[in-house]
């Protein structure tokens, strides 16, 4: 037998709800906190990279992210990854080659007359 509550919402009436809803927007509420909680700390490195591209690329904050995306879908690695590898290479490291043919290939794309 499953039992019942009410919601605590003020706008709404007391409607009875199954501790399976609540398990399950629980559960769901969880979820986007951690995809919340992974964006959060993934904006910093991203909106670095951005800038590099802008800066190297002579291109608009639009413009630039247009450039993360292709790079990420042509080189099939996560956007995060490839803005944690462009701003790697400030600290001397190599851009792995994969997306480095990826962003020459974009970044000569964009300058095409």
């Amino acid at each position: 037998m499953t039992t019942q509550r009410h919601r605590q919402d003020p706008t709404r009436s007391a409607e009875p709800v199954a501790d399976s809803e609540v398990a399950a927007e629980l559960k769901r509420l969880r979820q986007e906190n951690a995809q919340l909680h992974h964006a959060l700390h993934s904006r910093p490195v991203i909106d670095q990279a951005r800038g590099m591209i802008m800066a190297v690329g002579r291109c608009t904050p639009e413009q630039a992210w247009d450039v993360l995306v292709t790079v990420s879908q042509h080189s099939n690695t996560r956007l995060r990854l490839v803005a944690q590898q462009l701003v790697a290479t400030t600290a001397g490291h190599s851009l792995p080659a994969p997306i480095r043919r990826a962003l020459a290939h974009s970044l000569r794309i964009r300058h095409r007359p």
